[in-house]
């Protein structure tokens, strides 16, 4: 499922980011670039909910 629609993000990327070590919130927004110009933010708004999932602690989410 899509986590980010404006970078294309899914929760598996987000769990192979948790997996290569991104389990912060600014590493994951920096790596992601989920504060970029283009990018609505919405995502970063959520980003403990990633950082859960990057961790590998929240199930992914529903559908």
């Amino acid at each position: 499922m899509y986590v980010c629609l404006c970078k294309g993000l899914t929760e598996s990327d987000v769990q192979q980011a948790g997996r290569c070590g991104q389990i912060t919130g600014a590493g994951l927004i920096a790596s992601f670039g989920l504060n970029d110009e283009g990018c609505c933010g919405r995502c970063a708004e959520n980003i403990d909910d990633l950082v859960q999932l990057a961790a590998g602690q929240l199930s992914p989410f529903p559908h």
